[in-house]
């Protein structure tokens, strides 16, 4: 296993190459230009006394963008190394620094999201395939269409409308994740401070995933269970919940565990609509603001970290593979 994961870590260095150099041209092609954003005023107009070549030739100079597009990428590839992504075009701040405070935020949320839509979605699945057909597994499988087709933000909405203060009940608060004076509370305070504030986004993000893997599971527990070893278990009298726990479950657990892999990008993309919706300042929002502002330096940091993770992610899909279903051999 140690050869297979050193050969797939040097796999990853051509891979991100090419999707790093893809994505730096998509984004130069892009219209806008940091430089007019940069010198734009407040009226949206660009202010007459900035309205000058000179100005604008120093302003390029400052931020490196006056050199070959292949000369900006060699030089950002050799930041990579030190993660010094340098200081974002739109408030000179290090990139590094917005990104660390932003990215514990968006971990709280990607974590406890991940772990409710597995806790909830796993056995609900399990249990439609096993009562396949059944009244339950039909109405099931109506709510949770109903849950997957319903736009979050339109949820969001609804949310705050009848639960955040809006036009009837005010239960919850719908801005931040904490309240002003939370950093003089007590850590249990603070701790359930923050769980009251971050109920109303945290379901917006989980549901329609939860309905999604459900189906999932359900699909791949049905693929199984009709299986001739499973015939062969009941015929030698298991127990149900022994068959059900100990062989169809666990050989129904590769779709999921691909789309596991497929979650660790979303630990640093966020959810941008929900995040603005509820005020929430995690890494979607700040990178939504950094492709506004044509901010290249902080627009490429994200996507570094988001590439690494994704790449990652497919390693722990092989290597869960084998640890899901025996059968299949890393080489």
């Amino acid at each position: 296993m140690l050869r297979y994961i050193i050969k797939r870590l040097l796999f990853v260095i051509p891979t991100f190459l090419g999707v790093s150099l893809i994505t730096f041209a998509l984004i130069q092609l892009a219209p806008g230009s940091p430089v007019a954003y940069k010198l734009r005023g407040e009226g949206g107009a660009m202010r007459a006394n900035f309205e000058t070549e000179k100005i604008i030739e120093q302003t390029k100079a400052l931020y490196g963008l006056d050199k070959p597009i292949i000369v900006q990428y060699l030089l950002w590839l050799r930041r990579i190394i030190t993660l010094d992504f340098g200081k974002s075009f739109k408030d000179q701040r290090f990139v590094m620094e917005k990104i660390w405070e932003t990215l514990p935020i968006t971990l709280q949320f990607t974590i406890l999201e991940t772990f409710l839509i597995y806790l909830i979605a796993i056995p609900i699945g399990a249990y439609s395939a096993v009562r396949s057909r059944s009244f339950l597994d039909q109405l099931i499988t109506i709510i949770l269409f109903l849950l997957y087709s319903l736009p979050s933000f339109w949820v969001a909405m609804l949310l705050i409308m009848f639960l955040g203060g809006g036009d009837w009940w005010n239960l919850f608060p719908v801005n931040g994740i904490n309240s002003i004076d939370a950093y003089a509370y007590p850590w249990w305070k603070w701790l359930l401070d923050r769980l009251w504030h971050i109920v109303l986004p945290l379901f917006c993000m989980t549901y329609g995933g939860l309905a999604g893997l459900s189906r999932y599971m359900r699909t791949g527990m049905l693929d199984v269970i009709k299986q001739d070893y499973i015939r062969t278990a009941r015929a030698y009298g298991l127990s149900e919940k022994m068959i059900v726990f100990k062989y169809a479950m666990r050989n129904s657990l590769i779709p999921i565990v691909t789309i596991f892999g497929g979650l660790l990008p979303g630990l640093i993309s966020g959810s941008v609509i929900i995040e603005t919706i509820f005020s929430i300042p995690g890494m979607g929002r700040l990178g939504f603001e950094a492709v506004l502002s044509r901010d290249y330096p902080l627009i490429m940091g994200i996507f570094t970290i988001s590439t690494f993770l994704t790449l990652f992610g497919l390693i722990i899909n092989d290597i869960l593979y084998a640890l899901v279903d025996p059968r299949i051999r890393l080489e």
